[in-house]
């Protein structure tokens, strides 16, 4: 006699029916609609009919946005794509590498440092990142780099002599859809928005000491000296992937 096999476990996820929903319309000019929602119990039957709530609504609302957001391509630009992208790969957890033209930013240091809070300026930066990891450079010009564009060591705490950046305790979290401008935005504002806090492994990113350049440049209109930056044996066609 032959046996049955119960092959539900091979379907993968199961899901299983625990509310309905019925919409009513008015057959008028001017349609007006209610919507009742039912309860099932084990066997699948509709009870305790009721009215949408509006807790009920939020819920249903909240669940198609997600499926919604699950949708949409990770690191497609919202717009046309801006002239400081420079390379772009969507594959697994991404890569984007970008540049930023010498700006004022506000920089954050611990206090053991001895240097106060306040804004800056800091030189042309190279970034490199995917959703879990970034690497920053400095450059010595604000145009638009180029293959041989040489890359300097970023003169910053957190950074390694590989342009590693440790960002410590903060919680790094890049959704799976962010587009190609929440992406790079948000590594940036990751960044600077972090305490600065240590050289890494000893590595002195710049000629002369770091602690003594940010106390005469912070809350000042000093540019930044290019002349304190470390050229690294690297280009920028030696990061491009």
């Amino acid at each position: 006699m032959d046996t049955l096999t119960d092959l539900t476990e091979n379907f993968g996820t199961l899901y299983h029916p625990k509310s309905a929903l019925v919409f009513y319309q008015t057959l008028t000019t001017n349609p007006d609609c209610y919507v009742e929602s039912f309860d099932m119990d084990q066997n699948g039957n509709l009870i305790n009919a009721h009215p949408l709530t509006h807790r009920e609504a939020n819920a249903l609302a909240k669940s198609l946005k997600i499926e919604a957001d699950k949708k949409k391509p990770f690191l497609k630009s919202e717009g046309i794509m801006g002239s400081h992208i420079l390379q772009v790969n969507p594959a697994h957890d991404g890569m984007v590498i970008w540049y930023s033209k010498a700006q004022s930013r506000n920089l954050l240091f611990i206090e053991n440092l001895g240097i106060p809070n306040g804004k800056a300026n800091i030189p042309p930066l190279l970034w490199v990142a995917n959703r879990n990891k970034i690497s920053v450079y400095a450059m010595n010009t604000c145009n638009r780099p180029t293959e041989k564009t040489p890359l300097y060591h970023a003169p910053f705490f957190n950074v390694n002599d590989n342009g590693a950046v440790c960002m410590g305790t903060v919680d790094i979290s890049i959704k799976k859809t962010a587009s190609l401008e929440e992406f790079t935005t948000a590594w940036e504002n990751y960044f600077f928005n972090s305490y600065f806090s240590h050289l890494m492994l000893s590595h002195n990113p710049i000629k002369g000491n770091l602690v003594s350049l940010f106390k005469k440049l912070i809350n000042t209109d000093k540019p930044f000296p290019k002349e304190k930056l470390v050229k690294t044996n690297r280009t920028l066609k030696n990061v491009l992937r």
